[in-house]
């Protein structure tokens, strides 16, 4: 058994089976490994009691708020709900991540959550200059996938510049999932979420590309027969925090690199050309609008102890406030130890 199953098998009898809310797809093995790639989330931790372990609760309790409301619309897992608030309570449950994408504990809530949540604010920034954000797939052909990173970024970027793809963020995968064996293999490609110099509405309407257009889908034609790049445009982003997340989970890292950067801005989106103030995310109740404070529950439910325990579950909930005639959450005086 390699290493990266002991650490597969390991964090399954530790945690449970942990997933997450895009339903992923099942596999024998939730870890790939080609010469010194891996897939994210390779490693186990030397304290893995310590990591996605349950730190408390925020929420929101104000009941007069939420009784004049009634109605709310919610996030639960991967739902989206209209839920009765009366005597309810906004609860989010605090689990402590290290934020390492080579944690196998916590990289999909802790590293790739923090990390697309940054993406989303930043790019959400540069739409108001450029536009729509889109999430654009580039193929590489088989002859280059022997070539190290750094000249496979060249091509991709390259082939970016030529089709008019002004900006963005690109994401490295290394591995694609084989439907048939239920396997990664190797199979190296680009994932970019950023802008098109003249956006794709038009292309997305055509039924068919006319050559010589000068519109994305034929530059991209023209230059396949050049490059053999393939680039394909996905439909219009429900959640841009949502792709940036699905893609950042089964990324590659390159373990022989210390502090490998898998995902790197270029273009108009680039460090030294967008200036964005990126400010702390705002943890708030979708019925009042009040920010969320740490909470204390005296009720009767158990209180998971790790992330894996919630399953498919996600760490938001709608609770009663009154349980037995008996208030249950109450706001607390300080926040747990080492949480401001």
């Amino acid at each position: 058994m390699s290493v990266a199953e002991e650490c597969f098998k390991l964090r399954q009898e530790l945690r449970g089976e942990v997933d997450d809310d895009f339903n992923e797809p099942d596999t024998k093995s939730a870890y790939a490994s080609h010469g010194n790639w891996r897939l994210v989330g390779y490693d186990m931790p030397a304290d893995p009691q310590n990591h996605a372990n349950f730190v408390g609760r925020k929420a929101c309790s104000r009941e007069v708020l939420h009784n004049r409301v009634k109605y709310g619309f919610v996030r639960l897992g991967n739902e989206k709900k209209i839920v009765r608030c009366v005597d309810k309570a906004y609860v989010k449950l605090v689990f402590h991540y290290c934020n390492k994408p080579s944690c196998c504990l916590c990289y999909k809530h802790g590293w790739a959550t923090r990390f697309a949540m940054s993406i989303e604010k930043r790019l959400l920034e540069a739409s108001k200059k450029f536009g729509e954000i889109h999430h654009i797939i580039v193929g590489l052909p088989p002859s280059t996938w022997g070539l190290d990173y750094k000249t496979l970024k060249e091509i991709c970027l390259k082939g970016c510049s030529v089709r008019g793809v002004i900006g963005g963020i690109v994401i490295f995968h290394g591995f694609r999932f084989n439907d048939i064996s239920r396997e990664w293999h190797w199979s190296c490609h680009f994932h970019i979420i950023g802008f098109l110099r003249d956006g794709y509405s038009k292309c997305r309407r055509c039924l068919r590309c006319v050559k010589g257009c000068g519109l994305f889908r034929d530059r991209s034609y023209r230059a396949n027969e050049t490059d053999k790049l393939i680039f394909k445009v996905k439909g219009p982003r429900e959640s841009v925090w949502g792709t940036a997340r699905y893609q950042l989970d089964h990324s590659s890292i390159d373990v022989s690199v210390k502090r490998f950067r898998l995902a790197t801005w270029f273009g108009v989106c680039g460090w030294r050309k967008l200036k964005v103030k990126v400010a702390k995310h705002e943890e708030v109740c979708p019925f009042c609008k009040h920010d969320l404070v740490w909470h204390d529950y005296f009720g009767c439910n158990s209180t998971v102890k790790y992330r894996g325990e919630l399953g498919k579950k996600g760490v938001v909930s709608v609770e009663d406030i009154w349980e037995n005639g008996v208030r249950v959450y109450l706001e607390r005086e300080s926040p747990p130890k080492g949480y401001g």
